[in-house]
């Protein structure tokens, strides 16, 4: 599963361990994440996310 970056704040979702936080299960790709879902350190939204440079 692809982790991905805030593109403001630089946050990484990694889907291993999601988001407990905010009610996101480890092991949830990003994809499957809700659209209303923002950024835990910024609050930016999931659309300003880009996949994580390998």
């Amino acid at each position: 599963m692809e982790k991905y970056v805030c593109g403001v704040c630089g946050y990484e979702y990694d889907p291993e361990v999601g988001d407990p936080d905010s009610g996101i299960e480890p092991g949830t790709p990003f994809e499957e994440i809700p659209e209303d879902w923002v950024c835990p350190v910024c609050g930016a939204t999931k659309d300003q996310f880009e996949p994580a440079e390998v």
